[in-house]
């Protein structure tokens, strides 16, 4: 009984591990040659991997069994709608020392996290620069899903790699500001964040080197890719729906 059952742990542990380690990754490398693995999860929730450290960005346990990643050495949170903010997820994921970042109003939801608010700059795990920057809806009758100076999208700088995490929001002024961004994160889900078009011409306002879409449940987002053939945007397609 005891062989069988402890048997039956392992298959499920080793179930779970291959679980974890399903999701696409992509690898990217700093200006020192140092790897960055982002790994898809699924909708707003993805993971950056660096020098043996990992960031987690809006886990939501619809999308994954947090049990069987690596306990977060920080934790990114945009807001405070539940598919980007969930407590079961961070608990898991949090160990002794886990940074949490968050903004003002998902802060006073959760009980703890060091709050950012758009135009803050802070620098986490001693190296990485995190820059919040706006999220927000512009269209007329959208403005209450995501008010101006409520939500954050966070600009990470690591080893040089500049990663935009847009968060939820539309084609907004502010992208105009963006400079020398590696890699792009843009939400495609009308009405609550961009429309196809409005992510096309959100890419062509500061023209990131890589460019996912997300967030983007049943959009066609391979319009995008259409749309900005023959830029210099390399359009990159995962199962971040």
């Amino acid at each position: 009984m005891k062989l069988k059952y402890l048997m039956l742990m392992f298959a499920m542990l080793s179930t779970g591990f291959a679980s974890a380690g399903s999701f696409d990754t992509d690898t990217f490398k700093t200006k020192s040659n140092k790897e960055v693995i982002i790994t898809f999860i699924k909708h707003g929730s993805l993971m950056l991997t660096y020098n043996k450290q990992s960031i987690q960005i809006d886990p939501v346990s619809e999308y994954a069994d947090y049990s069987v990643f690596p306990k977060a050495d920080a934790i990114l949170i945009t807001h405070e709608h539940g598919d980007h903010l969930d407590q079961k997820a961070i608990s898991i994921l949090t160990k002794k020392g886990t940074s949490i970042v968050i903004n003002e109003s998902a802060q006073k939801k959760l009980g703890k996290g060091t709050v950012m608010k758009n135009g803050d700059k802070i620098k986490i795990l001693g190296h990485i620069t995190v820059e919040a920057v706006p999220a927000y809806n512009t269209t007329p009758g959208r403005e209450m899903f995501h008010p101006r100076h409520r939500d954050n999208g966070y600009l990470l700088t690591i080893d040089g790699l500049r990663i935009y995490i847009a968060g939820d929001t539309e084609d907004i002024l502010e992208m105009k500001e963006l400079k020398n961004i590696d890699v792009a994160f843009l939400p495609v889900n009308q009405p609550y964040t961009m429309t196809v078009p409005q992510a096309v011409h959100a890419a062509k306002m500061f023209m990131p080197k890589v460019l996912y879409p997300y967030h983007f449940g049943n959009t066609d987002v391979n319009k995008i890719k259409t749309e900005l053939k023959g830029s210099s945007i390399d359009v990159r397609i995962r199962k971040m729906e």
